[in-house]
């Protein structure tokens, strides 16, 4: 009986070392073209505000509840991307004509929020999340305000609000629809 389990196991030995190259391949080629760019979620809301410390920082009535996440990676062309996406998104219905995903926040004079969360860059590593390709603080910070000031140039700077860079924040919100989207920057240029 073990003579026969041997023999079994060596005619399947090259089938099996076969699979498990083909599944460590597709490991690390799954390692190497992880996501790398800038990402946001974005939601439609009715309210959405910033608690930190149990006081608020910073609150909109209806527009946009955008939650950004940077990665180690990301440019200043990034940053223009998304700026530019989330602010032309025809995320809302035009009053005037009754057509549906019609109009975006610039058009209807709504606000904006943005709140930085590097968590959006979090991976599994068994069941501990892991955020080493977000970027760092340091460099995040700079980087995200000028996001911010970008965001406020291209609209309006009393419109676009936003959170408590690494404070501990409790965002608020009251999701309109719901309308929840994805975004993220093109990695062309990395």
């Amino acid at each position: 009986s073990s003579s026969h389990t041997t023999l079994l196991h060596n005619k399947l030995s090259p089938l099996l070392l076969r699979r498990n190259r083909r599944h460590q391949s597709q490991r690390l080629h799954r390692r190497n073209y992880q996501i790398r760019a800038m990402r946001a979620v974005i939601q439609r809301v009715s309210s959405s505000s910033v608690t930190v410390d149990g006081r608020i920082v910073s609150e909109i009535g209806p527009g946009l509840l955008v939650l950004i996440g940077i990665h180690e990676s990301d440019t200043n062309s990034d940053a223009d991307y998304i700026c530019r996406k989330v602010l032309n998104m025809r995320l809302f219905s035009n009053e005037t004509t009754g057509k549906g995903w019609d109009q975006n926040v610039m058009q209807r004079n709504y606000g904006v929020l943005l709140v930085s969360q590097f968590t959006l860059y979090g991976f599994l590593k068994g069941n501990k999340p892991d955020f080493h390709v977000a970027m760092p603080p340091d460099k995040a910070k700079p980087f995200y305000a000028s996001l911010l000031e970008k965001f406020q140039k291209a609209y309006n700077p009393d419109a676009v609000k936003d959170g408590v860079f690494g404070a501990m924040m409790q965002v608020n919100l009251v999701n309109d629809g719901p309308v929840t989207m994805q975004l993220e920057s093109p990695q062309s240029s990395k």
